[in-house]
């Protein structure tokens, strides 16, 4: 007769629970709109994409993400879910006091350099030239020419959100040679595809 093993239990595969992303943003349009295209591509295995736009300078939204996450704690956040504070370098005041202050309070931070702009140009091609936020944007309307710089009229985000893992690799690859320059997260760079690769793995591990 054979010999039972004891506490051997057949295992069967597991899913994470979906998870919520709190988002505060600098800009009022342009992020938002990108991130709600996100939230739609991978709605259906993630709690929430929830935005906070327009909140202000680097700083400002550092703060306001600070508080987004002593909420999160009040309303029972489950564990994994996470607070990203979205904003630009460009030629902002305290920009590193406000990475500083999201790092020491465990908040994500997506910021680019010059703009975020810069991470919408990724989506369609490489671009490893330092700029500034004017040709940035003038950069973005040639590729893009639904785009208005002026704020009237945005990208078609929902095809970026398409290939947004396109964007993720070049914008690592940006970051790396940053890196080797001695420039860690210069111009031009951009972390914003760290947050979304997190948002898609969060989803992938949320699928049933």
């Amino acid at each position: 007769m054979p010999r039972r093993v004891k506490g051997l239990k057949r295992r069967y595969p597991t899913r994470e629970p979906k998870r919520r992303f709190v988002l505060v943003c600098e800009g009022a349009k342009t992020e938002p709109a990108y991130f709600a295209a996100i939230r739609s591509v991978y709605s259906g295995a993630l709690a929430a994409v929830e935005t906070v736009p327009g909140v202000g300078v680097p700083m400002t939204v550092a703060e306001r993400a600070v508080k987004e996450a002593r909420r999160a704690k009040l309303d029972s956040f489950e564990k994994g879910d996470r607070v990203w504070a979205v904003f630009d370098r460009d030629e902002h005041h305290h920009f590193d006091e406000a990475v500083a202050l999201c790092r020491e309070h465990g908040i994500g931070v997506a910021s680019s350099d010059p703009c975020f702009e810069l991470w919408l140009i990724l989506h369609e091609r490489e671009h490893d030239r330092p700029c500034s936020r004017v040709e940035a944007q003038k950069e973005l309307a040639h590729r893009r020419p639904e785009y208005d710089k002026r704020g009237a009229k945005t990208v078609d985000c929902d095809d970026l959100a398409n290939r947004v893992e396109e964007a993720e690799e070049r914008a690592e690859a940006q970051l790396q040679r940053r890196t080797g320059e001695g420039t860690p997260f210069g111009n031009p760079s951009t972390t914003v595809g760290r947050l979304t690769r997190e948002i898609r793995e969060a989803a992938e591990r949320s699928k049933p």
